[in-house]
């Protein structure tokens, strides 16, 4: 990012920020747009040094736009800066300008991305190669971009009927620690004064109060590390990766909606790859690493070599003992009839309806469940704290 500063032909000051890479030819361009001695300075960023991270959203929105822009008749790098220079994350700009830089240099686009693979992933990149190859670039980039946004909807999906119940608890387990903690501490300073014995459930929530206010600290750095453990645990080893997604399959309703948005990406990625021209053999590896399960993962690279041997795609998901009826019947009509992506494009559109439902009913399900939760918590609380009171006064 630069700033820059100057006058118009009636001698205004104007000034402004504009993204780019050489003061020079920013400067020029100003000139160009009737900026009378434009001075250019690079934008000083003191708190925000540290760059935003690029998140799989950027890079859909950015292949939507390339995807839009190639359509529309823009050359290729006019698209990329146009694209990198209008972005709102600097992370991400960098990014585009340096695949243009190397367009530019006579790189082919899909050998651009492959040197980025932390955003470009091996199915992105294969999805580009076979539209340069074919000469309709900006088709399949518009089937992947439909791709990347249609597999953003569903994690959101799934987000949100993780996050909301997880959210609730967390809040509830927070008042529950500022009551202990703050509140019982206030309340047992007066009950002493009044002398006699505590109803035995004001004693309980006194006592846990105790605990709480000398143990806290360690409390907190236990579940912390437990967490912070866990993460990195599941990052490093296959193993435990392995058995938290199992898990995650076999979670009431959780396990259903886990298993049906993972069928559905499976689908979706395999109709795009497959309707792209990527041989079968070649499309299911790069199936396999979007899945986002490992469960999945290993047998849709199972299936791999069975098709490679010359099994039939219906027959290989069969083995797996992962895949439901309807979808195998789905796939083998396809098969039969040589419109496997059409097949697939419906397994997925499917799929990802039932998991707007099934996040629907999940929601509509746990509300009530977690209102009684916090009733029964915070008002256990308050009534184990005003059982002295109402003790006194009944002997009053």
């Amino acid at each position: 990012m630069f700033t820059w500063s100057g006058t118009d032909r009636m001698g205004k000051r104007i000034r402004g920020e504009v993204r780019g890479e050489d003061m020079n030819r920013i400067r020029a361009q100003l000139v160009q747009k009737g900026v009378v001695r434009p001075k250019v300075r690079r934008k000083t960023q003191l708190f925000s040094a540290r760059e935003k991270k690029i998140t799989s959203k950027d890079i859909t929105v950015f292949s939507r736009q390339l995807a839009t822009m190639l359509t529309s008749g823009v050359p290729m790098v006019t698209a990329f800066d146009i694209v990198g220079k209008g972005h709102d994350n600097p992370s991400m700009a960098k990014l585009i300008l340096a695949v243009k830089n190397d367009i530019e240099g006579g790189t082919q686009l899909a050998d651009a991305l492959s040197r980025h693979p932390k955003y470009f992933s091996g199915l992105y990149v294969n999805l580009v190669s076979a539209g340069e190859t074919a000469g309709i670039l900006d088709h399949l980039l518009a089937k992947l971009a439909t791709y990347l946004e249609k597999t953003e909807s569903l994690k959101a999906r799934v987000r949100k009927a993780l996050f909301y119940p997880a959210a609730v608890l967390v809040v509830a387990f927070a008042v529950t620690v500022i009551l202990l903690v703050f509140v019982v501490p206030q309340f047992e300073s007066l009950f002493r004064s009044f002398g006699g014995d505590l109803p035995a459930m004001t004693r309980m929530v006194v006592q846990l109060s105790e605990f709480f206010q000398a143990q806290w600290w360690k409390m907190a750095l236990g579940i912390g590390g437990l967490v912070g453990g866990l993460a990195v645990l599941r990052k490093r080893s296959t193993g435990f990766g392995h058995f938290i997604d199992r898990m995650a399959l076999r979670l009431p309703l959780i396990g259903a909606i886990v298993n049906k948005g993972t069928v559905a990406r499976f689908a979706r990625t395999l109709s795009t790859m497959f309707a792209a021209g990527v041989p079968l053999v070649e499309a299911l590896e790069s199936v396999a690493r979007a899945s986002g399960n490992v469960v999945y993962e290993q047998a849709i690279l199972h299936m791999r070599e069975q098709v490679a041997t010359g099994m039939t795609l219906q027959q290989s998901m069969d083995n797996t003992g992962l895949f439901a009826n309807m979808e195998m019947q789905m796939v083998a009509i396809g098969e039969e009839s040589g419109a496997l992506d059409n097949m697939l494009a419906k397994v997925a559109d499917f799929y990802e309806e039932e998991v707007d439902n099934l996040v629907d009913s999940l929601t509509s399900l746990i509300e009530p469940m977690i209102m009684a939760f916090l009733g029964v918590v915070i008002g256990g609380l308050v009534i184990a704290m005003y059982l002295p009171i109402f003790k006194m006064a009944a002997v009053i």
